[in-house]
């Protein structure tokens, strides 16, 4: 819940971001001279990429959490129950082993959304944070809306 609440902050942040950024580049646009007006168009473009980042990750995270609970009715979810540094973070070794159950699991079946979401879970277990969101954009493509 604390995600979400954290998302819904920064998407308003952003914005206010951009009704700020659009009144200064209104402002420079209007002076009519070749490098303000540039700049002002530029302060266009540069937010309107911002939102579509925000946007994309607001929905990544929507759908994330659709398959969650998804999964949880189906009592597929993955149990948190590996061991734990002093730290909290998840013991390495027992990551490991847990990733090579679960990628058996996708290539036994790769069609499995609930095999992508948990290996999704199992590479974050691992700290591997590049691969766990690509296995979860393919478990939310697999999944049968």
């Amino acid at each position: 819940m604390k995600a979400r609440i954290a998302a819904w902050v920064l998407a308003g942040v952003c914005a206010f971001y951009l009704l700020f950024i659009a009144q200064r580049s209104w402002v420079l646009i209007r002076s009519a001279e070749a490098v303000p007006v540039v700049l002002g168009l530029a302060l266009v473009v540069l937010p309107v990429i911002g939102v579509w980042v925000v946007v994309r990750e607001l929905h990544f995270g929507m759908r994330t959490a659709e398959l969650g609970r998804a999964l949880a009715e189906a009592d597929g979810l993955p149990e948190d129950d590996l061991p734990r540094t002093a730290g909290g973070r998840v013991d390495r070794a027992a990551a490991d082993v847990r990733f090579a159950e679960r990628r058996r699991e996708v290539e036994a079946d790769p069609d499995d959304w609930g095999a992508w979401f948990r290996l999704a879970v199992a590479y974050d277990d691992a700290g591997d944070r590049r691969r766990a969101r690509s296995a979860m954009r393919t478990a939310i493509d697999r999944y049968p809306d």
